[in-house]
């Protein structure tokens, strides 16, 4: 596979998605929202390398997880090798989770193949700056009222997204 800098993992999370998931939290990000509560995850230089191969021993060594949520940062700032690690995963049966400050309709319009593969391999795509004077603490999964919480499966079957630069 691969390698990404991220800032640190979470081998049992059952805040980042349903069920207990493996959260990787990439390193870098251009939003900087203000409150974010993973401001140490902004810097790109910061944070270490990991192997993406690494990581997937990892993921298969708990066997009570649902799947993998990648957060951040902001992971749409290293598709390619994600969305490689999400498609191993998915041959497992683990879904994935994705966290991302962009909106949907960013990713869907950013003309990036490796960005659309990592569309294509989420499964949830919680979207969205977080909004500190829209943040609410009663929210499931969200920071801010503005995030969305996307069944990109629904969505893809629906017809509601298409993923040209995948058909080619």
């Amino acid at each position: 596979m691969a390698s990404i800098k991220i800032a640190g993992t979470v081998n049992d999370s059952v805040v980042d998605g349903e069920g207990y998931r493996f959260t990787i939290f990439a390193q870098g990000c251009p939003h900087h929202c203000e409150g974010c509560h993973n401001p140490q995850t902004h810097d790109f230089s910061g944070g270490r390398t990991a192997d993406t191969n690494i990581l997937y021993k990892e993921i298969l060594e708990n066997p009570l997880l649902s799947g993998a949520t990648f957060s951040g940062g902001e992971p749409f700032m290293q598709p390619a090798p994600l969305a490689e690690l999400a498609a191993k995963l998915h041959e497992k049966h683990l879904d994935i989770w994705v966290y991302t400050g962009y909106r949907l309709e960013e990713l869907q319009s950013m003309v990036d193949t490796n960005v659309h593969a990592l569309l294509h391999v989420t499964d949830v795509l919680i979207d969205g700056r977080f909004i500190l004077s829209q943040r609410d603490l009663t929210l499931t999964f969200r920071g801010s009222r503005n995030q969305r919480i996307i069944d990109m499966n629904e969505t893809r079957r629906a017809g509601h997204i298409t993923l040209k630069e995948l058909d080619t």
